[in-house]
């Protein structure tokens, strides 16, 4: 098995709704993913003869994810009044909605299916919520 990884990092913030902590406030982070795509075989011949995909290519599909997420907060659909939303967005702050809570597991599995609709074959996902936590995703 062939394994291709690389890294990119973003800086957000994100709040888990409902949860009985210090991390139900808006807090940042700056969250590094690493991301691994695997294959039994390489490309035979052409231009990318003897990869799995172009190097480039994969840091490229990945630095978007990164790219899409930095400096915005991060937040599960309907966890705020539609008036905090609104004033939030007339100060100019940007919002990424997202279908499920912002927790670093669910985040590896937003990277690993945003990865895998690009048409890797993803192996793992990791995402670092701190230098010394992250979560996994993988299958």
């Amino acid at each position: 098995m062939y394994i291709l990884k690389t890294e990119a990092a973003f800086d957000s913030a994100h709040f888990l709704a409902g949860y009985e902590g210090k991390c139900r406030n808006i807090h940042g982070h700056r969250w590094r993913i690493e991301a691994e795509i695997c294959s039994e075989t390489l490309v035979s011949c052409g231009q990318t003869r003897g990869m799995i995909v172009d190097f480039g290519d994969f840091k490229s599909s990945l630095k978007k994810i990164a790219d899409d997420l930095d400096h915005r907060l991060i937040c599960e659909k309907g966890t705020l009044k539609e008036t905090t939303v609104t004033a939030l967005i007339e100060e100019g702050f940007l919002i990424t909605f997202v279908d499920f809570r912002p927790t670093a597991e669910n985040l590896a599995r937003y990277v690993f299916e945003l990865l895998c609709a690009d048409g890797y074959s993803v192996k793992r996902v990791t995402v670092w919520e701190t230098p010394n936590n992250c979560a996994v995703y993988e299958v």
